[in-house]
Protein backbone atom coordinates (compact mmCIF):
# COMPACT_ATOMS: atom_id res chain seq x y z
CA UNK A 1 0.00 0.00 0.00
CA UNK A 2 1.51 3.76 -0.94
CA UNK A 3 1.21 6.23 1.84
CA UNK A 4 -1.47 8.03 0.32
CA UNK A 5 -3.32 5.31 -0.29
CA UNK A 6 -2.77 4.38 3.75
CA UNK A 7 -3.17 8.13 4.40
CA UNK A 8 -6.92 8.19 2.28
CA UNK A 9 -7.69 4.78 4.65
CA UNK A 10 -7.30 6.37 7.81
CA UNK A 11 -8.48 9.86 7.18
CA UNK A 12 -11.87 10.68 9.60
CA UNK A 13 -14.36 13.29 10.03
CA UNK A 14 -13.50 15.15 13.77
CA UNK A 15 -16.70 13.06 14.67
CA UNK A 16 -15.89 10.52 13.81
CA UNK A 17 -12.01 10.22 15.23
CA UNK A 18 -13.15 11.31 18.33
CA UNK A 19 -15.83 8.11 18.82
CA UNK A 20 -12.82 6.06 20.04
CA UNK A 21 -12.28 8.44 23.35
CA UNK A 22 -14.40 6.12 26.62
CA UNK A 23 -15.27 7.28 29.44
CA UNK A 24 -12.31 7.13 32.15
CA UNK A 25 -9.85 7.55 28.89
CA UNK A 26 -6.17 9.57 29.21
CA UNK A 27 -6.02 11.77 26.50
CA UNK A 28 -3.37 14.33 25.33
CA UNK A 29 -3.76 17.44 23.79
CA UNK A 30 0.23 17.79 23.49
CA UNK A 31 1.34 21.64 23.71
CA UNK A 32 0.63 25.42 22.52
CA UNK A 33 0.48 24.89 18.70
CA UNK A 34 0.41 21.07 18.76
CA UNK A 35 -3.24 21.47 20.46
CA UNK A 36 -5.88 19.97 18.24
CA UNK A 37 -8.78 22.24 17.73
CA UNK A 38 -11.04 20.92 15.34
CA UNK A 39 -10.76 17.40 17.41
CA UNK A 40 -11.22 19.35 20.70
CA UNK A 41 -14.14 21.15 19.43
CA UNK A 42 -15.43 17.90 18.29
CA UNK A 43 -14.87 15.79 21.90
CA UNK A 44 -16.59 18.71 23.66
CA UNK A 45 -19.42 18.10 22.10
CA UNK A 46 -19.85 14.12 23.32
CA UNK A 47 -19.35 15.63 26.69
CA UNK A 48 -22.98 14.34 28.15
CA UNK A 49 -22.09 10.73 26.97
CA UNK A 50 -18.85 10.33 28.41
CA UNK A 51 -17.15 10.76 32.07
CA UNK A 52 -14.50 10.74 34.03
CA UNK A 53 -12.42 11.59 30.68
CA UNK A 54 -8.68 13.39 31.64
CA UNK A 55 -7.27 15.54 29.53
CA UNK A 56 -3.30 16.62 29.78
CA UNK A 57 -1.82 20.07 27.95
CA UNK A 58 0.23 22.90 28.73
CA UNK A 59 0.97 26.57 26.88
CA UNK A 60 -2.08 26.07 25.38
CA UNK A 61 -4.38 29.24 24.48
CA UNK A 62 -7.94 28.89 24.73
CA UNK A 63 -10.54 28.27 23.96
CA UNK A 64 -10.18 24.90 25.26
CA UNK A 65 -13.31 23.62 25.32
CA UNK A 66 -13.44 20.44 26.89
CA UNK A 67 -13.07 22.69 29.72
CA UNK A 68 -14.95 25.29 29.05
CA UNK A 69 -18.59 22.78 28.04
CA UNK A 70 -18.45 21.08 31.50
CA UNK A 71 -17.81 23.76 34.68
CA UNK A 72 -19.09 20.86 36.71
CA UNK A 73 -15.78 18.57 35.51
CA UNK A 74 -18.51 15.42 35.79
CA UNK A 75 -17.25 14.55 32.19
CA UNK A 76 -13.89 16.26 31.32
CA UNK A 77 -11.37 17.46 33.51
CA UNK A 78 -8.30 19.15 31.97
CA UNK A 79 -4.24 19.03 33.85
CA UNK A 80 -1.83 21.16 32.40
CA UNK A 81 2.16 20.30 33.39
CA UNK A 82 2.64 24.52 32.18
CA UNK A 83 0.32 27.10 32.69
CA UNK A 84 0.19 29.44 29.85
CA UNK A 85 -2.02 32.87 30.95
CA UNK A 86 -5.44 31.06 29.59
CA UNK A 87 -4.75 28.11 31.60
CA UNK A 88 -4.00 30.41 34.71
CA UNK A 89 -6.96 31.68 34.09
CA UNK A 90 -8.72 27.89 34.05
CA UNK A 91 -7.15 27.44 37.32
CA UNK A 92 -8.17 30.16 38.89
CA UNK A 93 -11.98 29.12 37.74
CA UNK A 94 -11.24 25.88 39.11
CA UNK A 95 -11.27 24.53 35.82
CA UNK A 96 -7.35 23.31 35.67
CA UNK A 97 -5.32 21.40 37.60
CA UNK A 98 -1.42 21.34 37.75
CA UNK A 99 1.15 18.40 37.42
CA UNK A 100 4.13 18.88 39.07
CA UNK A 101 7.05 18.52 36.42
CA UNK A 102 10.44 19.03 35.56
CA UNK A 103 10.72 19.42 31.95
CA UNK A 104 14.04 17.20 31.27
CA UNK A 105 11.76 14.43 33.08
CA UNK A 106 8.57 14.90 31.04
CA UNK A 107 9.24 12.13 28.49
CA UNK A 108 10.48 9.47 31.04
CA UNK A 109 7.17 10.42 32.76
CA UNK A 110 5.54 9.42 30.04
CA UNK A 111 7.61 6.29 29.29
CA UNK A 112 7.61 4.59 33.32
CA UNK A 113 4.50 5.90 34.17
CA UNK A 114 1.64 7.95 32.39
CA UNK A 115 -0.80 5.96 30.47
CA UNK A 116 -2.24 7.64 27.02
CA UNK A 117 -5.10 6.30 25.83
CA UNK A 118 -5.57 8.26 22.90
CA UNK A 119 -2.91 11.08 21.83
CA UNK A 120 -4.53 13.88 19.45
CA UNK A 121 -2.36 16.70 18.17
CA UNK A 122 -1.99 19.69 14.92
CA UNK A 123 0.89 18.67 12.80
CA UNK A 124 1.90 19.95 9.32
CA UNK A 125 0.67 18.15 6.12
CA UNK A 126 2.33 14.57 5.38
CA UNK A 127 5.48 15.34 3.18
CA UNK A 128 6.31 12.73 0.31
CA UNK A 129 8.00 10.48 2.48
CA UNK A 130 5.12 9.55 4.48
CA UNK A 131 5.96 11.90 7.65
CA UNK A 132 4.25 14.52 9.50
CA UNK A 133 6.50 16.77 11.73
CA UNK A 134 5.58 18.06 15.23
CA UNK A 135 6.89 21.78 14.40
CA UNK A 136 6.66 24.30 17.28
CA UNK A 137 5.82 21.04 19.97
CA UNK A 138 9.00 19.02 19.02
CA UNK A 139 9.67 19.59 22.56
CA UNK A 140 7.46 17.31 24.36
CA UNK A 141 5.38 14.95 21.62
CA UNK A 142 7.66 11.71 20.44
CA UNK A 143 7.33 10.14 23.48
CA UNK A 144 3.71 10.87 24.04
CA UNK A 145 2.48 9.06 20.62
CA UNK A 146 4.45 6.21 21.32
CA UNK A 147 2.69 5.86 24.41
CA UNK A 148 -0.48 6.49 22.98
CA UNK A 149 -3.19 3.68 22.49
CA UNK A 150 -4.82 5.51 19.39
CA UNK A 151 -2.79 8.32 17.62
CA UNK A 152 -4.94 10.78 15.75
CA UNK A 153 -3.72 13.60 13.55
CA UNK A 154 -5.01 17.13 12.96
CA UNK A 155 -3.32 18.51 9.78
CA UNK A 156 -2.92 22.08 10.18
CA UNK A 157 -1.10 23.67 6.99
CA UNK A 158 -0.03 26.93 8.96
CA UNK A 159 2.36 25.29 10.90
CA UNK A 160 5.60 25.95 10.63
CA UNK A 161 7.93 23.02 9.80
CA UNK A 162 11.15 22.86 11.83
CA UNK A 163 14.12 20.48 10.89
CA UNK A 164 15.28 18.22 14.08
CA UNK A 165 18.26 16.85 15.71
CA UNK A 166 15.46 13.33 16.26
CA UNK A 167 11.98 13.06 17.62
CA UNK A 168 10.55 15.37 15.37
CA UNK A 169 8.39 13.95 13.30
CA UNK A 170 5.99 10.31 13.04
CA UNK A 171 5.45 8.10 10.14
CA UNK A 172 2.00 7.54 8.84
CA UNK A 173 2.34 3.73 9.85
CA UNK A 174 2.36 5.25 13.54
CA UNK A 175 -0.91 7.04 13.04
CA UNK A 176 -4.08 5.35 13.53
CA UNK A 177 -6.89 8.19 12.50
CA UNK A 178 -6.48 11.82 10.40
CA UNK A 179 -8.61 14.78 10.52
CA UNK A 180 -8.00 17.63 8.00
CA UNK A 181 -10.57 21.07 8.24
CA UNK A 182 -10.42 24.42 7.96
CA UNK A 183 -7.94 26.59 10.42
CA UNK A 184 -7.69 30.12 10.81
CA UNK A 185 -4.19 31.43 10.81
CA UNK A 186 -2.31 31.30 14.20
CA UNK A 187 -3.27 34.71 15.96
CA UNK A 188 -0.44 37.54 15.95
CA UNK A 189 0.74 37.26 19.74
CA UNK A 190 1.84 40.68 21.25
CA UNK A 191 5.27 40.84 22.24
CA UNK A 192 5.53 41.40 25.82
CA UNK A 193 6.92 45.34 26.17
CA UNK A 194 9.84 45.63 28.44
CA UNK A 195 9.11 48.07 31.19
CA UNK A 196 11.73 50.73 32.77
CA UNK A 197 12.27 48.06 35.73
CA UNK A 198 13.36 45.03 33.00
CA UNK A 199 15.29 47.45 31.17
CA UNK A 200 17.37 48.35 34.66
CA UNK A 201 17.91 44.31 35.42
CA UNK A 202 18.71 44.03 31.78
CA UNK A 203 21.28 46.66 31.89
CA UNK A 204 22.68 45.05 35.45
CA UNK A 205 22.85 42.18 33.59
CA UNK A 206 24.78 43.27 30.85
CA UNK A 207 28.59 43.29 32.51
CA UNK A 208 27.91 39.72 33.05
CA UNK A 209 27.64 38.94 28.93
CA UNK A 210 30.71 38.33 26.45
CA UNK A 211 31.27 37.41 23.30
CA UNK A 212 30.71 33.83 21.99
CA UNK A 213 27.96 33.10 24.98
CA UNK A 214 25.09 30.91 24.50
CA UNK A 215 22.02 31.55 25.89
CA UNK A 216 18.56 29.97 27.65
CA UNK A 217 16.19 33.16 27.58
CA UNK A 218 12.61 32.54 29.30
CA UNK A 219 9.72 34.25 27.81
CA UNK A 220 8.00 37.53 28.92
CA UNK A 221 8.69 41.44 28.83
CA UNK A 222 12.32 40.55 30.74
CA UNK A 223 14.02 38.77 28.42
CA UNK A 224 12.63 40.50 25.70
CA UNK A 225 14.38 43.78 27.25
CA UNK A 226 17.86 41.24 27.50
CA UNK A 227 17.22 40.50 23.77
CA UNK A 228 16.79 44.19 22.77
CA UNK A 229 19.67 45.48 24.92
CA UNK A 230 22.44 42.43 23.11
CA UNK A 231 21.01 43.45 20.35
CA UNK A 232 22.09 47.29 20.70
CA UNK A 233 25.05 46.30 21.87
CA UNK A 234 28.80 44.95 20.78
CA UNK A 235 27.82 41.49 21.73
CA UNK A 236 28.03 38.99 19.14
CA UNK A 237 28.84 35.16 17.89
CA UNK A 238 26.07 34.15 20.21
CA UNK A 239 24.13 31.09 20.52
CA UNK A 240 20.81 29.66 21.64
CA UNK A 241 20.14 26.46 23.51
CA UNK A 242 16.51 27.10 24.81
CA UNK A 243 13.67 25.31 26.35
CA UNK A 244 10.81 28.29 24.66
CA UNK A 245 11.87 29.97 22.01
CA UNK A 246 10.41 33.55 21.64
CA UNK A 247 10.71 36.56 19.70
CA UNK A 248 13.65 38.06 21.86
CA UNK A 249 16.03 35.57 19.77
CA UNK A 250 14.31 36.46 16.75
CA UNK A 251 15.53 40.02 17.38
CA UNK A 252 19.00 38.84 18.51
CA UNK A 253 18.68 37.24 14.65
CA UNK A 254 18.10 39.78 12.68
CA UNK A 255 20.70 42.47 14.18
CA UNK A 256 23.18 39.51 13.16
CA UNK A 257 24.03 38.72 16.98
CA UNK A 258 23.08 34.79 16.60
CA UNK A 259 25.59 32.91 14.82
CA UNK A 260 26.33 29.89 17.00
CA UNK A 261 29.80 29.96 15.80
CA UNK A 262 31.60 28.59 19.07
CA UNK A 263 28.90 26.43 20.58
CA UNK A 264 31.01 23.36 21.97
CA UNK A 265 27.73 20.70 20.53
CA UNK A 266 25.28 21.23 18.03
CA UNK A 267 27.52 24.31 16.32
CA UNK A 268 25.42 26.35 13.73
CA UNK A 269 22.29 25.39 15.47
CA UNK A 270 20.00 27.13 17.00
CA UNK A 271 18.48 24.57 19.27
CA UNK A 272 15.38 24.59 20.94
CA UNK A 273 12.31 22.62 22.18
CA UNK A 274 8.66 24.79 21.37
CA UNK A 275 8.75 28.02 20.12
CA UNK A 276 5.87 30.50 21.01
CA UNK A 277 5.78 33.99 19.53
CA UNK A 278 4.86 36.09 16.32
CA UNK A 279 4.25 35.06 13.12
CA UNK A 280 7.50 36.70 11.97
CA UNK A 281 9.17 34.07 14.50
CA UNK A 282 7.32 31.20 12.92
CA UNK A 283 8.67 32.38 9.50
CA UNK A 284 12.13 32.05 10.67
CA UNK A 285 12.53 29.14 12.05
CA UNK A 286 9.99 27.51 9.05
CA UNK A 287 11.99 25.27 7.15
CA UNK A 288 15.35 27.74 8.35
CA UNK A 289 18.58 24.58 8.49
CA UNK A 290 20.10 26.50 11.02
CA UNK A 291 17.36 26.00 13.41
CA UNK A 292 17.09 22.39 15.29
CA UNK A 293 13.99 21.05 17.02
CA UNK A 294 14.68 18.90 20.11
CA UNK A 295 13.09 16.83 22.36
CA UNK A 296 12.75 18.70 26.13
CA UNK A 297 14.66 15.20 26.96
CA UNK A 298 17.63 16.82 25.45
CA UNK A 299 17.71 20.46 25.09
CA UNK A 300 16.50 20.25 29.08
CA UNK A 301 19.26 17.44 30.24
CA UNK A 302 21.28 19.42 32.55
CA UNK A 303 24.32 16.69 31.28
CA UNK A 304 23.81 18.26 27.91
CA UNK A 305 23.28 22.01 28.75
CA UNK A 306 26.55 21.56 31.04
CA UNK A 307 28.74 20.61 27.77
CA UNK A 308 28.18 23.86 26.66
CA UNK A 309 31.22 26.24 27.11
CA UNK A 310 29.91 29.67 28.50
CA UNK A 311 26.32 28.64 28.73
CA UNK A 312 24.16 31.34 30.26
CA UNK A 313 20.34 31.16 31.49
CA UNK A 314 18.16 33.86 32.65
CA UNK A 315 15.03 33.28 33.78
CA UNK A 316 12.36 35.34 35.92
CA UNK A 317 10.69 34.39 39.57
CA UNK A 318 8.08 35.45 41.23
CA UNK A 319 9.40 35.93 44.75
CA UNK A 320 12.57 34.70 46.99
CA UNK A 321 12.38 34.56 50.54
CA UNK A 322 15.56 35.66 52.76
CA UNK A 323 16.87 32.20 52.61
CA UNK A 324 17.21 32.14 48.79
CA UNK A 325 14.29 29.75 48.20
CA UNK A 326 12.91 31.08 44.48
CA UNK A 327 8.88 30.59 43.64
CA UNK A 328 8.63 30.65 40.10
CA UNK A 329 5.01 29.47 40.19
CA UNK A 330 2.55 30.24 42.68
CA UNK A 331 1.20 34.01 43.91
CA UNK A 332 0.32 33.00 47.58
CA UNK A 333 -1.32 29.77 47.04
CA UNK A 334 -2.66 31.14 42.98
CA UNK A 335 -1.25 28.96 40.61
CA UNK A 336 0.61 30.80 38.03
CA UNK A 337 2.72 29.19 35.23
CA UNK A 338 4.69 25.93 36.14
CA UNK A 339 8.39 24.71 37.29
CA UNK A 340 9.47 24.35 33.55
CA UNK A 341 12.97 24.07 33.21
CA UNK A 342 14.19 26.67 35.34
CA UNK A 343 15.83 24.29 37.79
CA UNK A 344 17.08 22.18 34.66
CA UNK A 345 18.62 25.27 33.01
CA UNK A 346 19.80 26.50 37.22
CA UNK A 347 22.05 23.00 37.50
CA UNK A 348 23.24 22.58 33.57
CA UNK A 349 24.23 26.24 33.17
CA UNK A 350 26.13 26.69 36.51
CA UNK A 351 28.32 23.24 35.65
CA UNK A 352 29.18 24.66 32.46
CA UNK A 353 32.38 26.05 32.07
CA UNK A 354 32.11 29.28 32.16
CA UNK A 355 28.69 29.42 32.51
CA UNK A 356 26.59 30.80 34.83
CA UNK A 357 22.71 30.79 35.76
CA UNK A 358 20.45 34.14 36.37
CA UNK A 359 17.02 34.76 38.08
CA UNK A 360 15.64 38.30 37.54
CA UNK A 361 12.73 39.49 39.07
CA UNK A 362 11.50 43.36 39.86
CA UNK A 363 12.01 43.82 43.33
CA UNK A 364 8.55 44.97 43.96
CA UNK A 365 4.62 44.25 42.51
CA UNK A 366 1.79 46.23 42.77
CA UNK A 367 -1.74 44.78 43.88
CA UNK A 368 -5.20 45.25 41.76
CA UNK A 369 -5.79 47.43 44.53
CA UNK A 370 -2.48 49.71 43.53
CA UNK A 371 -0.43 48.71 46.88
CA UNK A 372 3.01 48.40 46.45
CA UNK A 373 4.52 45.00 47.77
CA UNK A 374 7.95 43.64 47.95
CA UNK A 375 9.22 40.34 45.86
CA UNK A 376 11.89 39.83 48.44
CA UNK A 377 9.93 38.43 51.63
CA UNK A 378 11.11 37.11 55.17
CA UNK A 379 10.16 33.75 54.38
CA UNK A 380 7.31 31.90 52.29
CA UNK A 381 3.71 31.36 53.59
CA UNK A 382 1.94 28.50 50.94
CA UNK A 383 4.44 29.54 47.44
CA UNK A 384 5.46 26.80 45.92
CA UNK A 385 9.21 26.32 46.19
CA UNK A 386 10.60 26.17 42.24
CA UNK A 387 14.26 26.32 42.92
CA UNK A 388 15.64 25.56 46.20
CA UNK A 389 18.31 27.48 48.01
CA UNK A 390 21.12 24.50 47.67
CA UNK A 391 20.73 25.72 43.51
CA UNK A 392 20.68 29.21 42.93
CA UNK A 393 23.15 31.40 41.97
CA UNK A 394 23.03 34.61 40.71
CA UNK A 395 19.79 36.64 41.31
CA UNK A 396 19.10 40.28 39.51
CA UNK A 397 16.21 42.97 40.31
CA UNK A 398 16.80 46.74 39.31
CA UNK A 399 19.06 47.19 42.59
CA UNK A 400 21.87 44.99 40.93
CA UNK A 401 23.01 40.96 40.58
CA UNK A 402 24.34 38.93 43.68
CA UNK A 403 26.05 35.75 43.50
CA UNK A 404 25.12 32.99 46.30
CA UNK A 405 27.20 30.33 46.13
CA UNK A 406 28.70 29.12 48.69
CA UNK A 407 26.50 31.82 51.05
CA UNK A 408 25.70 31.58 54.51
CA UNK A 409 22.65 32.22 55.69
CA UNK A 410 23.26 35.70 57.24
CA UNK A 411 25.20 36.42 54.05
CA UNK A 412 22.41 35.24 52.01
CA UNK A 413 20.03 37.53 54.28
CA UNK A 414 22.67 40.89 53.12
CA UNK A 415 23.01 40.25 49.67
CA UNK A 416 19.08 39.66 49.11
CA UNK A 417 18.02 42.96 50.86
CA UNK A 418 20.45 44.43 48.80
CA UNK A 419 18.03 44.02 46.10
CA UNK A 420 14.94 44.40 47.35
CA UNK A 421 13.40 48.04 47.46
CA UNK A 422 14.66 50.53 49.96
CA UNK A 423 11.46 51.01 50.75
CA UNK A 424 11.03 47.85 52.85
CA UNK A 425 14.88 46.72 53.80
CA UNK A 426 14.66 47.70 57.06
CA UNK A 427 11.35 45.51 57.57
CA UNK A 428 13.23 42.53 56.03
CA UNK A 429 16.13 43.33 58.42
CA UNK A 430 14.24 43.07 61.13
CA UNK A 431 12.72 39.46 60.15
CA UNK A 432 16.14 38.54 59.02
CA UNK A 433 16.79 39.30 62.95
CA UNK A 434 13.86 37.55 64.37
CA UNK A 435 15.17 34.41 61.74
CA UNK A 436 18.62 34.38 63.20
CA UNK A 437 20.16 34.87 59.49
CA UNK A 438 21.19 38.25 60.58
CA UNK A 439 24.68 39.23 62.50
CA UNK A 440 25.32 42.60 64.36
CA UNK A 441 27.93 43.24 62.37
CA UNK A 442 25.95 43.49 58.88
CA UNK A 443 25.43 46.98 58.00
CA UNK A 444 22.03 48.82 57.43
CA UNK A 445 21.24 50.16 54.06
Amino acid sequence: MSIFTEYRSKLRTPEEAVRVVKSGDWIDYTTSLGKPILLDQALAKRRDELFDVKIRGNLINGPIEVAECDPSQEHFIYNSWHCSTYERNLCDRGLCYFIPMVFHNNSAYYKHFLDVNVAMMSVTPMDKHGFFNFSTSTGVCAQILRKADIVILEINPNLPKLYGGYDECIHISDVDYIVEGEHEPFPELPIPVPTETDRLIAANLMPHLSNGITLQLGIGSLPNAVGQLIAQSDLKDLGMHTELCSDAYLELHNAGKLTNKYKTINRGKSVLGVAIGSRSLYEWIDENPSVAAYPLEYVNSPTVIEQIDNMVSINSCISIDLFGQVSSETSGMRHISGTGGQLDFLIGASASRGGKAFICMSSTFSDKNGKRHSRVLPHFNGEIITSPRSQVYYLATEYGVVNMEGRSTWERAELLISLAHPDFREDLICAAEQQHIWRRSNKRY
